[in-house]
């Protein structure tokens, strides 16, 4: 997300800051730049507008222009604007009230909605401690009430059975009471969709709404729609008064218009946003760390909490210890390996290191993707466990033999070989200047030499 935009910035922030001092006149030609980049990135006319004039006004200050680094200073301004455009105020989800509460989802077909649901569900049950219920009140879109069956089988929850004609406000009631007799504290009602704004729709959803009395009520936008996506969060909005939105697909979006302009557009909080396919993408929306994403800062906080949900501390402490005293093996590559795959998309996380944004013709070139990390564990699962506790006795026919198990080219297992040998070096000069607390598996082994040879 926001790769177009953050790659054009931060040409226009890097020319400034290299200028050292800065006349008026400069900080306004850059402000003329920013404003096109984000007409581009597809943030409304309205916004950019008034993000470029307050921007301006603060930037072109006294203080700013007479101070040792005002380039910097420019980009703090920028930054803390782009925070206040996106909501200081990290809005989490509200679950206040009597047990079960409901929260409500809502938008046009094909956003996302129901996959939206489940991953709530996941997220709610695994970070709150609560237990969810789903309920379908789709009754219009053939097989919608199975979709969240299904969804309910592959996530493990519970999910109100249907009952063939039984209409929304009923299905939305006989949740809540279901859901209140089996002590559970959330019901995630997914209700119908259209393919535009309708009385209908909306008829539908205030009836729902004033039967439930929902904590939330949750507009799912997806990202790709841009502008669209801006004026139906407006009509949304202004018509049953959404609480909070939930951006998908925003893994797909280069541009991010969408997540810039909705919040300012509407006032109403972006609280999550969907990065991925799998059921647990699904995360906070924050716009401090959104804005460091944006202007190429990456988000290490989300790359820290990526990791903690995957690497247990013990374990990595050990893994630390061992690659300090220099015995690191390829078992040892393996486990990283897996860890990283665990912790979702690599391009994801690449975009997530400070400075990425800087190397990314670089890192194109490396070629680093899932299932550049899923070929190089294949390379290593395929040796013996002789072979993977000592790299030194794998001669050619050994390595012949592991290419033809794991499906690669001798030139893909030497490739594999010489990262480890990289890894193992770099690990040992670490442990004699005496450096700790290096987390195993904070860089894929792949990025060891960005633009190094690709693997193929």
């Amino acid at each position: 997300m926001f790769d177009d935009l953050t790659g054009r910035l931060g040409g226009i922030f890097d020319k400034l800051t290299r200028r050292g001092a800065l006349k008026a006149a400069d900080v306004e030609a850059a402000m003329r730049e920013v404003r096109v980049a984000l007409l581009e990135a597809d943030v409304a006319l309205p916004v950019v507008k008034d993000f470029i004039a307050e921007v301006t006004v603060e930037a072109i200050g006294e203080k700013v222009l007479a101070s040792v680094t005002p380039g910097q200073m420019v980009i703090k301004i920028v930054h803390d604007h782009l925070v206040s455009m996106l909501g200081a105020d990290h809005a989490g989800i509200n679950f206040t009230g009597v047990p079960p509460v409901a929260i409500m989802m809502v938008g046009l077909q094909g956003s996302g909605k129901t996959t939206t649901t489940a991953k709530l569900g996941v997220r709610i049950e695994k970070r709150e401690n609560k237990k969810v219920m789903m309920a379908s009140l789709d009754v219009y879109r053939p097989a919608a009430q199975q979709q969240l069956l299904q969804l309910g089988v592959q996530t493990g929850l519970r999910t109100l059975e249907p009952i063939m004609g039984e209409m929304p406000v009923a299905i939305a009631k006989r949740a809540l009471s279901v859901a209140a007799k089996e002590g559970l504290d959330v019901v995630i009602l997914d209700t119908a969709g259209r393919l535009h704004i309708d009385d209908a729709l909306m008829a539908e959803l205030a009836q729902i709404k004033d039967a439930t009395k929902p904590t939330e009520t949750l507009l799912v936008a997806d990202a790709l729609t841009g502008q669209d996506a801006v004026n139906m969060a407006r009509e949304f909005n202004a018509r049953i008064n959404v609480t909070g939105m939930v951006l998908t697909r925003v893994d797909g979006d280069a541009r991010g218009g969408a997540a810039l302009s909705m919040r300012a557009a509407t006032g109403c909080p972006i609280k999550l946003m969907g990065t991925g396919e799998k059921i647990d993408a699904l995360e906070a929306f924050d716009a401090g760390r959104i804005a460091n994403s944006i202007l190429g800062q990456g988000d290490v906080v989300g790359l820290v909490e990526k990791a903690a949900e995957v690497i247990d501390q013990q374990e990595a402490e050990k893994m630390a210890a061992k690659m300090m005293k220099g015995k690191f093996t390829l078992e040892d590559m393996a486990e990283q390996l897996n860890q990283i795959r665990k912790m979702g998309d690599i391009k994801g996380l690449m975009g997530m290191i400070p400075g990425a944004a800087k190397m990314k013709d670089q890192i194109a070139a490396a070629n680093i993707d899932d299932n550049t990390i899923a070929r190089q564990e294949a390379i290593i699962l395929s040796m013996t466990s002789k072979e993977r506790q000592n790299a030194k006795i794998l001669n050619g026919s050994r390595r012949r033999r592991i290419a033809t198990g794991s499906g690669t080219s001798v030139q893909d297992v030497n490739r594999v070989l010489k990262q480890f040998k990289q890894m193992s070096t770099m690990m040992k000069k670490a442990g004699k200047m005496g450096k700790k607390g290096m987390m195993p598996g904070a860089m894929p082994p792949g990025m060891m030499r960005p633009g190094g040879p690709p693997m193929r």
